[in-house]
């Protein structure tokens, strides 16, 4: 059994026990979160429940595990012949969640 739900503006596959990488949440680690926004639901028989945008009555189960930062990125402009160079980073940061229960089956 698994759910398709959007969080954050992303699409993520939700599987009881799965752990995903998602934007980072203002919440405290060990902090629960209740996932509304439910695309797609696959039930124990097989049977698949697409919601016209979303399924209604289900809601997914999740709690924060940890925070933290992806390795540093560098974002380098330039124009050619015209002395124009901008050197940045970008470390992006992201949380940790893990997927308690699919409810409303």
């Amino acid at each position: 059994m698994y759910a398709l739900v959007e969080f954050k503006g992303k699409q993520y596959k939700a599987e009881k026990g799965a752990l995903l990488k998602v934007d980072k949440v203002d919440a405290e680690p060990g902090a629960s979160l209740n996932i509304d926004t439910v695309l797609l639901v696959s039930g124990e028989g097989g049977s698949v429940n697409v919601g016209t945008p979303y399924v209604g009555g289900v809601t997914v189960s999740a709690t924060v595990q940890s925070h933290g930062k992806d390795p540093k990125i560098i974002v380098f402009k330039y124009k050619p012949k015209k002395d124009y160079r901008r050197k940045q980073g970008h470390r992006q940061q992201y949380s940790i969640i893990e997927i308690g229960d699919i409810a409303g089956l």
